[in-house]
């Protein structure tokens, strides 16, 4: 997407952080998502080890089908090893919302082409994408049961019509934003018709009260000024640019705590099998004081990250703070 999400990566940090998640947030399961899959398997490892059930994502965005298929080939034989000594506590994700994210089923080199394209919206409702994704999805599952014999799913959208058949879960990124809110759970019914246990793989809600579309809420509402965060991530460049929002929100971590747990809590009442809250922590969009400069108020982390080496007081060996995100959740999950 332009630029590394997590440009600090300490395998110590990675492991403090797991081990939080396992242990004070009272999660059973993590999903891990990168392109480098070193990463994966150097996180996922910790994670396996703090006892967490592990669910990979190797993800390789806007490229060609053929390029995907071969970089999740290349990416199984890692992966598998991982299965092998970990069997009952790994599952692999064969890509994320491929539809959008993959050259070939929609025009445009780029999801903002296709999204962006005057036809997207009738093409997604007249299904014209479900006939290529099924394609490369059945492309991809031959490539990587070469060499990972583990469990299986993909990160789907709710309007992609997937052959279940293919994998042992059903995955759906599923956000309950403001326009679905009233038929969120009716959208999840035709999943639990294939007979597999169905996971939201991910949900959440940015940190102010946002009344947006599906649309926004999946895209960030374009809250924050992509370019000073893209060159602000840039070797040298990086210090003379400081990331800022396009538009100011009033900061509601109350509300943030609300929603995610009222959603845990419908999910739960609607029987579904797991479901991960996006997301622990957004390196690319810290806190600042200053709500021009704060990115965090706009993305949906459990913890405000600080930037410049400034460590929290609730972990002082972190470069972050819990929200109150962070404690809801936490009792949540400790009492369920």
């Amino acid at each position: 997407m332009g630029f590394n999400w997590r440009p600090v990566f300490d395998p110590k940090i990675v492991r403090r952080e797991l081990e939080v998640i396992k242990n004070d947030l009272h999660c059973n399961a993590v999903s891990i998502s990168a392109l480098d899959v070193g990463r994966v398997v150097t996180a996922a490892t910790a994670a396996l080890e703090e006892g967490l059930e592990v669910w990979l994502s190797p993800l390789l965005w806007d490229k060609s089908e053929d390029e995907t298929v071969a970089y999740l080939a290349k990416a199984a034989g890692p992966l598998e090893a991982l299965h092998k000594q970990w069997p009952d506590k790994v599952v692999l994700s064969v890509a994320s919302e491929s539809t959008l994210f993959m050259q070939g089923i929609l025009e445009g080199k780029n999801i903002i082409e296709r999204l962006g394209n005057p036809k997207f919206r009738a093409r997604i409702m007249a299904g014209e994408h479900n006939g290529p994704l099924n394609a490369f999805l059945a492309k991809a599952v031959a490539a990587v049961r070469k060499e990972f014999k583990g469990r299986l799913t993909y990160h789907s959208l709710i309007w992609e019509k997937i052959d279940w058949s293919l994998f042992d879960y059903v995955g759906v990124d599923h956000y309950r934003a403001k326009d679905i809110e009233d038929k969120y759970v009716e959208m999840l019914k035709p999943l639990f018709d294939s007979g597999k246990p169905v996971v939201v793989t991910e949900f959440g809600n940015g940190t102010y009260q946002s009344d947006g579309k599906l649309a926004q809420v999946l895209l960030g509402g374009g809250d924050v000024d992509f370019w000073s965060q893209f060159f602000h991530s840039l070797p040298v460049v990086g210090r003379f640019v400081r990331p800022k929002v396009r538009v100011i929100h009033p900061r509601d971590e109350a509300w943030q705590a609300s929603k995610v747990v009222e959603t845990l809590e419908i999910l739960d009442a609607a029987g579904v099998n797991g479901a991960f809250v996006s997301q622990f922590e957004s390196q690319v969009n810290p806190f600042d004081e200053d709500p021009k400069y704060d990115l965090d108020t706009t993305n949906m982390s459990l913890v405000k990250y600080y930037e410049g080496g400034k460590h929290g007081t609730t972990y002082p060996d972190m470069t972050w703070e819990p929200k109150e995100s962070f404690k809801a959740v936490a009792d949540y999950y400790a009492n369920h």
